[in-house]
């Protein structure tokens, strides 16, 4: 039988993108997801991948959730941790719950979720975590202390829990997308939007599946030898 993957956040955008490659590639996918029921309905009707509901900001939650998991598919071999959420505003006047949400949504998420798999694949000796960041938790960004706070943040977890985890035959990458052709994206201002992609060397905004085949290649075998790593996926806006 395949080896098992979750995705937070799988149920929409480059979340969907990445569980339907990871499907399509044979792997058995369950898609996590939080409030939009509908769409989440939507989303397995039409890939007939697993959904799950449950608050990746809540440990008790995650513990929870990984253990259905583990009886309805069995033991989390790769783990994409997706999920996230934006409360853009400048930081004087920011409010502690904008902070805290996107603090706990889009970092402390990973924690609770690699902390109910970290055991089983340590005892299994193989992993595959792969925690989605983004191009402004590498360079910052106006009105978004928070959210690049978070998504830096991921940066640093990733290398730590990579470091700690090469002797047991797991790695742990990050993908930063830039700007992606997501619901996310599309409610920005028009304005906006035009300026960023002119910004952009390539000329466009990026695909969810152009994020999803990176995944795909770091969930395989062939990657085994790539840990700590930090991929960008962001058409030349910002290159470290």
């Amino acid at each position: 039988m395949g080896r098992v993957a979750l995705v937070t956040g799988g149920t929409r955008g480059i979340g969907a993108a990445i569980a339907d490659r990871l499907k399509m590639s044979g792997y058995r996918v369950a898609a996590v997801f939080q409030g939009n029921f509908t769409a989440a309905e939507a989303f397995h009707r039409e890939t007939g991948i697993p959904i799950c509901q449950w608050d990746v900001a809540d440990f008790s939650a995650c513990v929870n959730g990984i253990a259905k998991v583990r009886e309805m598919l069995g033991p989390v071999d790769i783990l994409v941790n997706n999920a996230g959420i934006t409360r853009d505003v400048m930081l004087h006047k920011m409010t502690a719950e904008q902070w805290n949400s996107v603090i706990a949504t889009d970092l402390t998420s990973c924690f609770n979720m690699c902390r109910a798999v970290i055991n089983d694949m340590r005892e299994r000796n193989f992993g595959r975590i792969v925690n989605i960041s983004s191009v402004n938790g590498q360079r910052g960004q106006f009105g978004q202390t928070n959210y690049a706070a978070a998504k830096a943040g991921i940066l640093g977890f990733t290398r730590a829990l990579a470091l700690e985890s090469a002797g047991k035959g797991i790695t742990v990458n990050a993908v930063a997308p830039g700007y992606i052709a997501t619901e996310m994206v599309g409610v920005m201002d028009p304005g906006l939007l035009q300026r960023i992609v002119a910004q952009i060397p390539v000329g466009r905004l990026g695909r969810p599946d152009e994020v999803a085949h990176i995944v795909q290649f770091l969930a395989g075998d062939d990657a085994g030898y790539i840990t700590g790593a930090t991929f960008s996926a962001n058409g030349g806006q910002y290159m470290a």
